[in-house]
């Protein structure tokens, strides 16, 4: 097997058939055996009956169904999992990612690269949620313990080994494209222009988009946990400072009397417990994924696979 492509898919029935019909263009014109593996990510429209229908009448369509939604990352794990390419590319079923482009990417890793990711040259997507992502791709590069490529989604090939080590790791709370980019090799970027959808809405509403930056984020920084220590320093410092300040005028100047001292004390609790409890919440980010970690469920559960019987 030449290449193995990964599509992780949950409610695209709109797209489906326009998806397959460009990827197989695309693929038949580089003359190798390849194979389609749709992960289905527990879509509840007729998805899966689409998929159905199109691996009767082509067995290079596979498909993993999952018994309910795991999220995309962990499909995009589960299908490097049970892909057998040399050449492995990850798009998403939306069209946003061109698979017009692949073999300009496949034919960067013959050149001798282990990964070449996409990088998003322009998105065709609004200001707010640009700026969004654009800041949030910088503010994790900067506390990064590695280094991690600006402007990168998950859209990329790869080569045999370094799939292979990527599904050697074992952690739950996936950030695929730091794990990319933290197993090394050898690795370059493209730049592209990130089209618009096809059909249907984007699944990732705030709450997962939340989910996913809080995964890069904590999965590989440990800048958070650091700037507790010195704020809670710096806290520690002003509460030594007001008291010093506090006895001086109790007891070296008679403006003590003067000076009101309900907001000052509302302000210090106010100001105090936030910070402890913003404290608090960072830990618990951190302390949730050990909890994922040590209960050693698996990352995902499959109903029933198509096309993989040998």
């Amino acid at each position: 097997m030449k290449y193995s492509l990964i599509f992780p898919i949950y409610n695209e029935t709109e797209n489906i058939e326009v998806l397959y019909k460009r990827v197989k263009k695309v693929m038949d014109g580089l003359r190798k055996d390849y194979e389609l593996i749709f992960v289905n990510d527990g879509s509840d429209d007729s998805t899966l009956s689409h998929l159905l229908v199109l691996h009767q009448k082509d067995k290079k369509v596979k498909i993993i169904n999952f018994s309910r939604n795991f999220g995309h990352q962990v499909a995009v794990s589960a299908g490097l999992r049970f892909a057998k390419g040399e050449n492995v590319a990850i798009l998403d079923s939306d069209l946003q990612d061109p698979p017009e482009i692949l073999p300009k990417f496949f034919s960067k890793l013959h050149e001798g690269y282990d990964a070449v990711y996409a990088i998003r040259k322009e998105r065709k997507e609004n200001f707010l949620k640009k700026f969004a992502y654009s800041s949030f791709y910088r503010f994790l590069r900067s506390i990064a313990n590695i280094d991690i490529p600006l402007d990168s989604g998950d859209f990329c090939v790869m080569s045999r080994r370094i799939v292979e080590v990527i599904n050697t790791l074992p952690e739950r709370n996936r950030f695929v494209r730091g794990l990319r980019s933290w197993v090394g090799f050898k690795q370059t970027g493209l730049e592209y222009e990130r089209d618009a959808r096809l059909g249907g809405h984007s699944k990732y509403n705030l709450r997962r988009l939340f989910k996913l930056a809080f995964d890069g984020i904590f999965s590989f920084s440990y800048v958070p946990l650091q700037a507790m220590f010195y704020l809670g320093l710096v806290s520690l410092i002003l509460s030594i400072l007001g008291s010093i300040g506090a006895v001086y005028l109790r007891f070296f100047t008679t403006a003590y009397n003067r000076v009101p001292g309900f907001a000052t004390t509302v302000i210090l609790i106010m100001f105090v417990g936030g910070l402890m409890l913003f404290s608090v919440g960072i830990m618990g980010e951190y302390i949730r994924r050990i909890y994922d970690e040590i209960k050693q469920r698996p990352q995902f559960i499959i109903d029933s696979m198509v096309g993989f019987e040998e």
